[in-house]
Parts: C-alpha cells; structure tokens; sequence
C-alpha cells in the first residue's frame, strides 16, 4: 500500500513538473510570430505590423539618389595646358630688326628661361608690362605680350613655354586601380578619361562609388552610372579629389537563415529574396516561411503612405511581414527592397518549439523518473 501511494505521489509531482515547465518560456532565436503581432500598434505596442502586398512594395521602393548637381554637370572642359600660379615660364623673342627694345646687339632674339607666375597669376615682361597668365594657356599669353609689343618693335614672334610646375592635377584616393596625383592632359579631361588612366576602380563596380570634392564640396555617383549616364562624365578642374569607396550599406539578419551576421549590399538595390540568398536561404530544418519580419524605422511620408493616414509625425517604426507560402509570396519577397539599416528577422516553425517542448519534457520525465527510483531504493520499496 506504501509503495502504492508513493508511486502516486510521484507522479502527481510529475504531472506538476511538466505543467511548471509549458508555462515557461523555452529557449530560442528569438521572439515567435504571436510575441511579435503582440507588439503591434493595433495591440498597444509601440511599432505597426504590416502584411507586405504589391501596395506596400510600390510604397516602400526608396533607392538612394546619387548624382552630380549642375554645377558639376555644366562645367566647361579644361585646357591641358592651363597655367596656374607658381609655374614657371620660358619666353622666347624675335625682333624683326638689328638693334630691338629687348635684344642685344648684333642679335635679334632675346630669351627669359625664368619668368615665375606670381601668387596672384601674374607674370612681368620688359615693355609689355605686368600680364595676367594663370588661367590662360601658353598659346593665349604669346598672343598677350606679341600684341603689346608689336606697337612697339615691328613684327614681333613670341614663344612662350612651360618649364616648370605640374600644370592642373587631380588625386585620386581609394580603390582606385592606381592611387596618386594624376596631370590633367588632354586625353584626361573627364572624370572616366581619368579613371581609365589610373586603372579603373579595384573593386566590383556594382557596388563602387565615386566620390568627387571641389571647392570643400563633395558629390556622389554610382561607378556604373558613368557608363550608363554620358551626361555624368564631367569635366575635371584643377584641385579635384577623387575617392573610390565600396557602398557602406548594410543589413543585419538574425532568427532561423542560413546566417545571423550583418551583410553589405552587394549591388545597387537589394530585394528580399536576394538579401535572403545572400545569406545562403532560410533554414531548411527550422525556418517558418510564413514568419518573415523586416524591421525598420521608416520615414513619416513612406509611413503615412503604407497605411493610407496623413497624421504621422517623426519616424516610424515598421515592421514588414512577408509569406512565401502565398501564391505571389515569392513575387512580393523579389520586388520588395532592402534598405541601409534593416533588420531581417526570421522567426521558427510552429514544430521546432514543439520539439523543443517535447525534448524539455522527456528530459525532466527522465529526471524526475530517476530520482523517484533513487527514493524508493533508499526506503527499501523495491
């Protein structure tokens, strides 16, 4: 009878055990489908949960804008031989008589090896006085001083020369086939010309960017876009920076894929589906396809679009549900886009969480088996 009614004692503590432990919460990736939608506006949370359809595809499609403004894209090609402040000239006269106002006797030449372009751009010739050079080429100052001579010396011809000094550069930094200071010639005067002379760009060009500063003013284009867009190859000044750099966007992924890591984008836009494939799919044996959550803080006017109000203030926090179970849910995953920031969150199966109870129970009967056995050897009841 003793035994009887420890064995029942034993099991009614069991029964106890296992109701315990449903009541917990088990171990996971993460929050499940129902924690989520708990969390919704619509149930007094704080962040809007949306079923993703062909509406919310079209809403959400953002790209960002790269592209030269107008005063890039209307400046004017540059000669390759400009003269800047700080060159240094070689001027060369010939006076059309023997005794000239620069040459000496018995000579009808007169030669200045060393004319420097002052800070202001100015250079100093005997009799033609103070001419301004830099920002015109050797051919326009020729004409310059042979004009203010011919009044006063017949038929004058003027040579004039650069022989020192870089003339206009660019440098170009980054992942550029070839980084350095690059002299701006007449095969180079557009920012492809240029780029093909330093090798191109040293990275894929899906995701390479081109960055150029003038002036302390730094604008932006997509490395493919020159190739796509003429009206980008723009004309290039002296002093320009060029920076090659890959796109520094990035997604974060977590729950069942076939990674939990952060990504980069690997092309210009980023659909669901292949920000999935990116991570190599979702996980065969635990992925629930029916829970594909996209979190995102998302702009007022995007927001108020996606849910047809026009009273949303500051940003929003979205949550984008996608179910590749529907018929167009691989059609809706493929034409919705990822943007900088997202986080992909894929919740489990219904049957993992099963299992996983299931396991925690057998392992807590097992236990709790185990110590009743022990129980009933020590009070000699079997």
């Amino acid at each position: 009878m003793f035994k009887t009614k420890f064995r029942w004692t034993g099991s009614i503590a069991l029964v106890l055990s296992v109701s315990l432990l449903a009541g917990c919460t088990l171990p996971g990736v993460g929050p499940s489908k129902k924690q989520i939608f708990a969390g919704s506006v619509q149930r007094q949370g704080d962040a809007f949960v949306v079923a993703v359809d062909d509406r919310i595809t079209r809403a959400t499609a953002v790209v960002p804008a790269l592209g030269f403004s107008d005063a890039f894209l209307n400046t004017s090609l540059q000669g390759a031989d400009v003269i800047r402040p700080g060159d240094t000239l070689g001027l060369t006269i010939w006076e059309n008589v023997d005794d000239g106002l620069l040459a000496a006797e018995a000579t009808n030449a007169t030669a200045l090896e060393s004319v420097q372009v002052d800070g202001a751009g100015f250079i100093f010739v005997p009799y033609a006085g103070r001419i301004k050079a830099a920002g015109n080429t050797p051919e326009a100052i020729r004409r310059i001083i042979t004009r203010k001579l011919e009044d006063q010396t017949p038929d004058p011809q003027v040579e004039v020369r650069r022989t020192a000094g870089d003339g206009a550069t660019v440098s170009i930094l980054g992942s550029a086939g070839t980084q350095g200071v690059f002299p701006i010639t007449r095969p180079t005067r557009t920012l492809a010309s240029m780029l093909a002379n330093a090798g191109g760009v040293g990275l894929s060009t899906e995701i390479a960017q081109v960055t150029l500063t003038r002036g302390g003013r730094s604008e932006t284009i997509w490395f493919e876009d020159l190739y796509d867009h003429p009206e980008l190859d723009i004309a290039l000044r002296d002093g320009d920076r060029i920076l090659i750099e890959a796109d520094e966007r990035s997604f974060t992924a977590l729950g069942a894929t076939g990674a939990q890591t952060r990504m980069t984008f690997e092309s210009h836009t980023l659909s669901a589906v292949e920000a999935l494939a990116q991570l190599g799919g979702l996980s065969a044996s635990t992925a629930d396809p029916t829970g594909i959550f996209i979190f995102r803080n998302e702009a007022p006017e995007i927001a108020n679009a996606v849910l047809g109000r026009a009273d949303l203030v500051g940003a929003q926090r979205m949550i984008y549900v996608l179910d590749l179970t529907e018929p167009n849910g691989l059609f809706v995953a493929r034409d919705f886009l990822i943007r900088d920031g997202d986080t992909i969150y894929v919740t489990e199966a219904p049957i993992v969480q099963w299992n996983r109870t299931i396991a925690a129970i057998t392992g807590t009967l097992g236990g709790a088996s185990g110590l009743a056995d022990s129980a009933q050897t020590g009070l000699g009841l079997q």
